[in-house]
């Protein structure tokens, strides 16, 4: 299997019900990067409720101009949970700072973005991350072969979507598997 086939870069990870992980427990998180050393992904389905967009632009200094929009502030995973990273789409790039993961998603970890986006002029679509899920080298696969993930073609409209309760069954839908339906038991031959 080439590089091509095995990368997980720019797909879902679906966590399946009886994740043993709570931080994990019915998440959605949007792989930026994969490779033989690793992976690093989002999870796009945990909001932060206690942490809006405004107040982390006023606590970190960063001035507002009129075109700024309200964006999503999700708890992006454990790792580095102090760090920031905008997932946005693809017409937006930051000198130097931003991932292409496909033709429709870039990642972005730099300060720019965000006073970029606090003036208006940032990614037409976006959400901010706080801390991210990663893994090391074989690590995602032994769990994707444990049954602990699935995986399938990321939606923009799961991805960015304001129903954040709603995008772990909305994301097995995708795949055609009824969330009621799916057992937590993997089979072997």
């Amino acid at each position: 299997m080439n590089e091509t086939d095995s990368t997980l870069a720019g797909k879902l990870l679906i966590a399946m019900p009886d994740m043993s992980d709570p931080r994990f427990a019915n998440t959605v998180i949007y792989m930026c990067a994969h490779s033989e050393e690793g992976g690093m992904g989002l999870i796009v389905n945990k909001p932060q409720k206690d942490v809006s967009f405004q107040k982390l632009l006023e606590q970190m200094d960063i001035p507002t101009g009129p075109g700024l929009r309200e964006i999503d502030v999700h708890y992006g995973g454990p790792v580095d949970h102090q760090r920031g990273f905008v997932l946005h789409s693809s017409d937006y790039a930051s000198e130097g700072g931003t991932l292409d993961v496909d033709d429709t998603f870039r990642m972005t970890a730099t300060l720019q973005v965000l006073e970029d986006i606090a003036k208006g002029v940032g990614p037409d679509i976006s959400m901010l991350a706080l801390g991210y899920a990663g893994w090391g080298p074989g690590q995602l696969e032994y769990e994707i072969s444990q049954n602990g993930w699935l995986t399938c073609p990321a939606s923009d409209q799961i991805v960015f979507g304001n129903d954040n309760d709603g995008k772990w069954s909305a994301a097995l839908k995708l795949m055609g598997i009824d969330p009621l339906l799916l057992s937590s038991t993997a089979g072997r031959a």
